[in-house]
């Protein structure tokens, strides 16, 4: 198998200088350097060569300068900023400048953002989704139909990585609504989702691979006891310093953890994502999986999900994130067997 250089486009949390008037976690979904470096240790083990490319922004500078030569394939985990198409910059860019990427494409990415989008396309594909819908205004509010009765739960429509959402975000009646709403639509400029609140434990599920995905072991998040909101959407820049009071609900029984894995393959493919993707889902008062998000640019941190996973499965960081590289390889017709 030929050695490839594979280029590696991302943010940090240091890439873009932080504008008056953002909100406290406008950079949340940046990595730290450690996961820059964990990814170009995941490359060097599968035999390649890792070469750093910047964020999309850079990469549009040397694609219109000089071009991407030399440049064999690309992994993005690039997020931008802005609107709802801001993860398909990079996929776009290496496009235009024909280098095949490791990931969604732009279609998929920009589809899987927007929540309201992605959970259309999902529900047709036959995954429970709770019963949502968005107000651009919270004017509109005041005497809407609503999709549920109270509680409901109020997000930014085209957000990830917990963007946006505060204790405040569940809501127990009208005015509370309102209030939200305008936070959401004020602070991040843009739609707020507003969607019934699905009480039970919530879990997440891993994706590697294509035709079909394969599901990684499913795991359970913790709830903040008095919300019910997850701990990982309380801790985010801004979160008070005080520890949570948490607890995890669910018992992961096997006919369960098959279900989330098939309904998650499902909406990977509902998408048209590819490589490796992350889908959350909670239970229901019935015990039933309710679709939330698909996120198929999810963190590589050191210390998120795919380390958790590396250390159940008793392998590598290397081996792990290897795998995400691999499968985008093998699908382009790049990784050998």
């Amino acid at each position: 198998m030929p050695v490839l250089t594979v280029g590696l486009v991302f943010e940090t949390f240091d890439t873009y200088p932080r504008d008056e008037g953002e909100p406290i976690d406008a950079h949340v979904e940046f990595e730290p350097e450690s996961t820059i470096e964990a990814l170009e240790s995941a490359i060097a083990f599968l035999g390649h060569r890792p070469v750093r490319l910047g964020s999309p922004l850079s990469l549009l500078e040397a694609a219109a300068k000089e071009g991407l030569a030399g440049v064999d394939v690309a992994f993005n985990l690039a997020e931008g900023f802005g609107g709802r198409n801001r993860e398909a910059w990079a996929p776009v860019v290496l496009d235009m400048a024909g280098v095949p990427t490791i990931g969604s494409d732009a279609l998929a990415l920009s589809l899987s953002l927007d929540k309201l989008w992605a959970n259309r396309h999902v529900a047709a594909a036959g995954v429970p989704i709770a019963k949502q819908t968005a107000f651009a205004d919270p004017s509109e509010v005041v005497d809407a139909a609503l999709p549920a009765p109270f509680p409901l739960f109020v997000k930014p429509r085209w957000e990830g990585t917990a963007k946006g959402i505060r204790a405040s975000s569940r809501v127990e009646d009208r005015e509370a609504l309102v209030a939200e709403v305008e936070r959401v639509t004020a602070t991040y400029r843009q739609p707020a989702l507003v969607e019934a609140f699905v009480p039970g434990a919530e879990y997440t599920v891993t994706l590697i691979g294509n035709g079909p995905p394969v599901a990684l072991p499913v795991v359970q998040r913790a709830l903040e006891r008095e919300t019910g909101i997850g701990i990982h959407a309380l801790e985010g820049p801004g979160a008070e310093a005080a520890e949570l009071d948490h607890f995890t609900p669910g018992a992961l029984e096997p006919a369960i953890e098959a279900e989330l894995a098939a309904l998650a393959v499902r909406a990977f493919e509902a998408l048209d994502c590819r490589d490796f993707a992350r889908a959350d889902f909670r239970l229901d008062a019935a015990g039933r999986p309710v679709f939330l998000e698909i996120n198929p640019l999810p963190t590589f941190a050191t210390d998120g999900t795919f380390a958790i996973l590396a250390e159940l499965e008793g392998v590598s960081l290397d081996e792990m994130l290897g795998r995400c590289v691999q499968a985008g390889l093998l699908r382009l017709g790049l990784g050998g067997e």
